[in-house]
This record gives structure tokens, sequence and C-alpha cells, in this order.
């Protein structure tokens, strides 16, 4: 499944830069990482909402539009999935309760 995150990350970094009248992707990207950021939290909100509904089929749907999202506004600030893989992966086999008390203080 990982190999299907990796290939929309390539897909979402091919469209950097194409023109925004061609593809979603691209008139997202062209609008800054700021509306994609926007539009990551507005999926965030709908996958909430269809999982307290508890309509699997929506939630489903809807997770699908958070990651696709999510890979977008990485993009927009050039985190890659690569980026994000190495952080859980320092994380693995860390509780999460320890491992959140570790983190420096903001």
């Amino acid at each position: 499944m990982s190999d299907l995150l990796a290939r929309l990350e390539a897909t979402i970094q091919s469209r950097k830069g194409a023109d925004p009248t061609s593809s979603w992707t691209a008139k997202l990207l062209a609008k800054g990482p700021e509306k994609c950021a926007e539009k990551f939290g507005e999926e965030a909100v709908e996958a909430i909402i269809e999982a307290v509904k508890n309509d699997r089929a929506k939630l489903a749907s809807e997770a699908a539009d958070v990651l696709y999202h999510l890979l977008v506004m990485l993009a927009a600030r050039d985190v890659t999935l690569a980026d994000v893989y190495a952080v859980l992966e320092k994380r693995e086999g860390t509780s999460g309760i320890s491992e959140k008390a570790a983190r420096p203080e903001a």
C-alpha cells in the first residue's frame, strides 16, 4: 500500500509548475501552501464527520481525500514522504506517551 502513496506523491510532484487549468493538483499548488493547508483541514473535518456518523464507505472516501490533500500540503512545503517516514521510524517502538513527553516544548 505504501507504494500507492509513493506513486501518488510522484504524481503530485509532477504537477508542480504545471498549468493550473490542466490539473486540480496544479491549481491547488499554484494557490500556495496556505491554501493547500486550508484544503487539508477541510478534508480532515469531513473525515471526522463521517467517522462520527459511522459511515464506513464515506469515511474511506474522505480518508482518501485527506491522504491526497496531506501529500499536496507536504509538497507545497517541500516535505517528502521519506521525511515523514523517517520521523515515524524514529518513533517506532516508543510509547506515544513517552515520545510526546520527550519532545522539546514549543
